[in-house]
């Protein structure tokens, strides 16, 4: 660690990693390192919020859950939002019978529409709007949210967890972040950590330093592997819902950050995909709909692609429930052929909003293609078993693969280096687990790659950061 590390002291290190799916803390007190339990008996919380009606919120796996049990079965009814009444005429004048004139009277409705029955809000990802330089609100209900306000709850249970466990006050934390926040514009990343900074400050956590995330699983590594060896470490961060790279020289007991480098590119994307190549043709993608029109037979294509944004996009897929989607599935699902099946399928995944339960299977899924070179993708909510053989899985995020790659070319250039260069490479995150990422990393890093605890290395380094106190420069 740094030449000038402090000596042991008695501030408690605490580390604070709020990811764009799931996130984690820990303390470290110079001598013990402990992850907290964010949702006992786990350590790993999901990053979700969700606001009832009554603008209660509730957080973690709670938030999903009763995401789910309040849609369904929901049909949603949408009506267009008033805004108001505009008048044609002034009044006031009489009409032929001697009465009071009256203007012409029309409502004025909005772009946005009102879900009459909605219960609740659930807001997953909250992390990747941060650094929107366009727009700061979100219309919930009758209200408009900040995106501060989103996060902060869950910044709230975070430190309440903390505080709960360490018996003292967590009023300070290093503070975990992507090297490029998503969105565009030169000043994204700037506007997304201070709307970051202040909402741990409402959260109560007033004392902060920032880290980029591949550093701080750098830092966790190099205080588990103390040498006094020099060597050039490459971190590779592949989340949930970024990619991050570090290069970093370690100096004996101390170390510099060299370049960094990020993408929106995370193991979401991955599913996104296999969600569209594997699901999305036993749902009736590609399958043909006759009906009579105007009393005439008409065969196209059934617009499946109108349902592909919602169904990929588990938080809002309750949308679907609509007449506008459901009349068109009901249609076809009656009609006599071997396709039929398929759009019952559809149905009842709308009707009961599975998104949410055919994203976890393929998350089980592909933990598994991790694993064994062939796994079944087992949804039985929508009576979906499909076996795939891992060659069939990594032909199919092939393009993803390929910007992984890319990406690394970049880190690379923006350093200095070439890949002979790099002494070590860690490998973290969930996404790094996948056997073709492991190949891509080992063939152009041959016996140089390191697994790094790949879901907590990031909350550890960001404690262990906190009780040195390290400057910002040495972090950046």
């Amino acid at each position: 660690m740094p030449e000038n590390s402090p000596q042991q002291n008695a501030r408690l290190g605490i580390g604070i990693d709020f990811g764009t799916s799931n996130s984690a803390a820990a303390t470290f007190d110079g001598q013990q390192l402990m992850l907290i339990e964010l949702a006992a008996p786990e350590s790993i919380m999901p990053s979700a919020n969700y606001i009832d009606k009554q603008f209660v919120s509730a957080i973690g796996q709670k938030a999903i859950n009763d995401y789910i049990a309040g849609n369904r079965g929901r049909k949603v009814e949408l009506s267009a939002q008033l805004l108001g009444e505009a008048r044609s005429g002034t009044g006031g004048g009489e009409t032929a019978m001697g009465g009071p004139g009256e203007s012409d009277t029309s409502k004025v409705y909005g772009q946005a529409f009102n879900d009459g029955s909605l219960p609740g809000r659930l807001f997953r990802g909250t992390k990747r709007l941060l650094g929107n330089t366009l727009n700061d609100r979100i219309a919930i209900f009758d209200r408009s949210f900040r995106l501060v306000a989103l996060v902060t709850p869950i910044l709230v249970g975070i430190r309440q967890a903390l505080e709960a466990t360490i018996d003292r006050s967590a009023s300070h934390a290093c503070i975990g972040h992507p090297v490029n926040f998503e969105g565009s514009g030169e000043g994204r990343n700037n506007i997304a950590l201070e709307r970051l900074a202040e909402a741990y400050g409402h959260a109560g956590i007033q004392e902060q330093s920032f880290c980029p995330e591949p550093t701080a699983a750098t830092i966790s590594y190099l205080h588990n592997n103390p040498q006094s060896r020099d060597e050039l470490v490459l971190t590779v961060d592949f989340g949930g819902g970024t990619l991050d790279f570090s290069v970093l020289r370690r100096k004996g007991s101390s170390f510099e950050v060299e370049a960094t480098h990020g993408i929106a590119l995370g193991g979401d994307r991955i599913d996104q995909c296999i969600f569209r190549e594997l699901v999305f043709p036993l749902l009736g993608s590609g399958e043909r709909w006759s009906r009579v029109v105007d009393g005439s037979t008409v065969d196209t294509l059934f617009p499946f692609g109108e349902y592909e944004e919602l169904l990929i996009n588990w938080p809002i897929s309750y949308m679907l429930n609509q007449n506008k989607y459901t009349a068109p599935v009901m249609q076809r699902m009656v009609q006599p052929d071997a396709a039929a099946d398929k759009f019952k399928r559809l149905y009842d995944l709308i009707q009961q909003n599975y998104s949410y339960q055919v994203f976890e299977a393929i998350k089980a899924f592909k933990a598994q293609l991790s694993l064994l070179e062939s796994a079944v993708l087992d949804i039985p909510e929508i009576d979906v078993r499909v076996e795939v053989e891992r060659w069939e899985f990594e032909a199919m995020i092939s393009p993803l693969l390929f910007e992984f790659e890319q990406a690394i070319s970049k880190i690379l250039d923006k350093a200095g280096y070439q890949a002979g260069d790099i002494d070590l490479v860690l490998r973290t995150g969930g996404s790094s687990l996948i056997p073709a990422v492991v190949d891509i990393l080992d063939n152009q890093f041959a016996g140089k790659v390191v697994e790094h605890d790949p879901f907590t290395s990031v909350a550890a380094g960001l404690a262990i950061a906190d009780y040195y106190q390290y400057a910002a420069a040495e972090l950046s």
